[in-house]
């Protein structure tokens, strides 16, 4: 943690100038003793780091110094830029900030063509406030507790090693250990209620690159559908599968997997209406009729 904050004091200085000691602290969260630590551990590394005293007092950097590039090209710098802002427009974290003051301190030119706003995903305030705690535990290797409502409307209390988090499906998703299974799960930040970090330490070490590798346990469904040409660009746009044949009409085939018990892409079936028609699997289609005859029951009875 402390060579992160090391990194990030030096990438600061370099874009915002002379700072005084008080704002340092609060934009790394330490105090203002831990931040003079800092800076003199810099000093002593051969950074230039230059004091200045007075009302417009202060510390920065030599204007001399230039941070080292490392062997990465101007446009793998752009393409890092990129991802990085598109990450920042829906998910407001200090840590991806200061990563991307980092590289943007690295390569001034941005001249990606390329741009990606996801601020159309950005979550509210209750979401973010879950995201900042699960973030914290995860530093911290601490055991959290919540209350869970799961996909079949059951509620209840959970408790487990926090891993990583993972946005997918238009959702955040919480991957946790369950010591009692000995197994990792999947949680839908949504669907979390009372959410607290417990003084209770992992009782082991996780692996995330292999536990985000070995993908979801959710279980997915794979659908095949017969569509009329009216719906053939909303297929495509809101299914993420592929057209897997094509008839003289402009009618086709169309196939596509997800979450058996996500809910987007099963509104978005029942928009569709009798524009298209499952093929398979036979349950999906019994699920459609049943739900189809409790709508008509509901507003037959009204």
């Amino acid at each position: 943690m402390k060579i992160d904050r090391l990194m990030g004091l030096v990438v600061y200085l370099l874009k915002h100038g002379r700072t005084s000691a008080q704002k340092l602290a609060e934009e790394f969260e330490v105090s203002s003793r831990t931040i003079m630590r800092d800076l003199e551990s810099l000093d002593q590394a051969g950074i230039p780091i230059q004091a200045f005293y007075g009302v417009d007092g202060g510390y920065q950097i030599m204007d001399s110094y230039v941070l080292e590039k490392q062997a990465v090209t101007r446009n793998e710098y752009d393409w890092l830029v990129t991802a990085l802002k598109g990450m920042a427009s829906a998910y407001a974290s200090k840590s991806l900030e200061r990563t991307l003051a980092k590289i943007e301190s690295l390569n001034e030119r941005g001249n990606n063509a390329v741009s990606v706003d996801l601020s159309v995903a950005a979550e509210d305030e209750e979401i973010k406030g879950l995201l900042k705690l699960l973030e914290d535990a995860i530093g911290k290797k601490r055991v959290v507790r919540f209350l869970y409502t799961n996909s079949h409307e059951e509620r209840k209390e959970m408790q487990v090693e926090p891993v990583c988090l993972q946005y997918k499906w238009y959702n955040w998703y919480l991957i946790g250990y369950h010591e009692k299974h000995q197994d990792y799960c999947m949680f839908k930040l949504i669907r979390m209620e009372d959410l607290r970090e417990t003084d209770i330490r992992y009782t082991r070490d996780h692996d995330v690159s292999e536990i985000k590798s070995s993908g979801s346990r959710e279980k997915i469904m794979y659908v095949r559908l017969y569509g009329k040409a009216c719906v053939r660009a909303k297929c495509r746009e809101y299914l993420n599968g592929r057209i897997v044949q094509e008839f003289e009409n402009g009618d086709f085939m169309f196939c596509f997997s997800a979450p058996e018990h996500e809910t987007f892409w099963y509104g978005a079936i029942l928009s569709f209406g009798n524009h298209v028609r499952i093929i398979e699997p036979p349950e999906l289609k019994e699920r459609i009729l049943k739900n189809c005859r409790e709508i008509q029951a509901e507003y037959g009875s009204s």
